[in-house]
């Protein structure tokens, strides 16, 4: 009587499984290497650009923190290119598929842009390296600790010429050039920094701060906001002023 010799159980090879992974890395990873913006076709480092990825569903996906599995595409980090890559149907052309594109999806990148920088303020706040309140800025920026001020949409002019004569007496003096941003309401700037009807803030030269500020630039040259109306052009008699006031 002749025995039947079991069926072999076919193994699953672990390293396959591995290298399926890693395959998956390298798709997500393909594009990384050839950062070439979609609508004008120049070539940058991440920081520049943002990331775009389509999905299972062929849907559009934000991906500013370059870390979404698949094959991506790239923009220049300003809202008119995101806009024209809508416009020219230019995500189904590099991508060589038809994607589904939000018409609105520039506002989507402004959203996420400002929901991060806000959330790096908070952290920058209790690291405690942040002030609130028009006086405690305006001490940070004489002492030349301050990294960046921050005012809401909705301060006084008078308010925020104080502070940009402090900022310029304190360049006028040798000290470093501070940076202003006008990027959020008072709501905003609340909930960033925990309440208390924030006007003026300042984040002090530290790790959170030095992150918050990377965050707040992008966002500024996402809207296109003028390098120019950062720093207004002193006053001839701005030590005068400076002067008088103390």
């Amino acid at each position: 009587m002749l025995l039947r010799q079991p069926k072999r159980r076919r193994l699953l090879n672990p390293t396959r499984f591995k290298l399926t992974k890693m395959e998956k890395v390298k798709s997500a990873a393909s594009d990384m290497n050839d950062r070439k913006c979609i609508v004008t076709g120049q070539s940058g480092d991440a920081e520049g650009l943002i990331r775009f990825v389509a999905g299972p569903d062929d849907n559009i996906f934000v991906d500013l923190k370059r870390k979404l599995p698949g094959r991506g595409c790239w923009v220049t980090a300003k809202r008119s290119y995101v806009e024209q890559a809508v416009a020219k149907n230019a995500f189904s052309r590099a991508l060589k598929r038809k994607v589904i594109v939000d018409p609105a999806i520039a506002d989507l990148v402004d959203q996420l842009m400002a929901k991060s920088a806000i959330g790096t303020l908070g952290l920058a706040r209790k690291a405690g390296v942040a002030v609130t309140g028009a006086a405690q800025v305006e001490k940070a920026v004489r002492s030349g600790k301050a990294l960046a001020v921050l005012h809401s949409k909705s301060g006084a002019p008078d308010g925020v010429r104080k502070i940009d004569q402090a900022r310029r007496a304190t360049v006028h003096l040798g000290g470093p050039h501070i940076e202003s941003f006008s990027l959020f309401g008072p709501e905003e700037l609340d909930l960033a920094f925990g309440g208390g009807n924030v006007i003026h803030a300042a984040i002090t030269d530290a790790g959170p701060g030095k992150v918050a500020l990377q965050k707040l630039k992008a966002l500024k040259t996402f809207r296109e906001i003028a390098d120019e109306q950062d720093m207004p052009m002193a006053d001839a008699d701005w030590d005068v002023q400076e002067t008088d006031e103390e």
